[in-house]
């Protein structure tokens, strides 16, 4: 399930949340010393990490924002019930939940699972969302190999889908036949005599429903190749 770090000085109060955590079946990682666990934290990514704010040499605000300077990775602070600002402050710098001593452990764990859990579903949104492509009307989904225009499915061969991808993949340039050529088939080769991608660009347009001398998605740039420009 992942690896949590807990950093806290008060070692009953640490072993206790590493008991509940590994009753969960996360690994665990804690440290009594803040020194040690910055140290640790410089080059380990832990999948959350529970972090007590009082701590003597470094305590959790700095090692908060220390940690933001690089990391993203889901902070929950502990902090007594006098710590009110400090709360608001950690906050401000990055922390992502937090939980005043004395607390249910049973409760920190469903907040940190519940944490996990959100970050996750966002991730996989992100993931699916650069799946897709949009671009006006037209809409081509990676991850399925599926064209829509207008919210119509267009059935488009494999060298069309590839083509239109580099094309999208790489908005606002021009694209010489060549490259694409060599870009999708990884062959060196290429025969100006025989410009096949002019062909594929060609029934591209049709399947589209593009207009030759003024099209709306793919334009040619005479010399140079193919662009698809930026959206205004």
């Amino acid at each position: 399930m992942g690896k949590i770090v807990v950093v806290d000085d008060e070692k009953e109060i640490a072993d206790l949340i590493a008991l509940y955590l590994t009753n969960e079946g996360f690994e665990v990682v804690v440290f009594y010393d803040s020194q040690d666990a910055m140290e640790y934290l410089e080059d380990n990514i832990p999948k959350a990490l529970i972090l007590d704010i009082m701590m003597p040499k470094i305590d959790g605000l700095t090692m908060l924002t220390k940690i933001r300077e690089k990391y993203y990775y889901p902070v929950v602070l502990v902090t007594a019930k006098n710590e009110d600002l400090d709360v608001i402050k950690g906050l401000m710098l990055g922390s992502d939940d937090y939980i005043k001593k004395p607390f249910n452990p049973l409760e920190l764990v469903t907040r940190v699972k519940a944490l996990l859990r959100r970050i996750e579903v966002y991730e996989e949104l992100d993931k699916k969302q650069k799946m897709i492509f949009q671009y006006k009307d037209l809409q081509l989904n990676l991850e399925t190999r599926d064209c829509y225009v207008k919210g119509k499915k267009i059935d488009l061969t494999t060298t069309e889908f590839e083509i239109l991808t580099l094309l999208l993949m790489n908005i606002g340039k021009k694209l010489s036949s060549e490259w694409i050529y060599k870009s999708i088939t990884g062959d060196d080769y290429y025969n100006m005599a025989y410009n096949s991608v002019a062909t594929h660009i060609r029934n591209l347009r049709i399947k589209l429903g593009d207009s030759f001398e003024n099209p709306h998605y793919i334009k040619t740039v005479w010399g140079e190749g193919y662009v698809i420009e930026k959206n205004d």
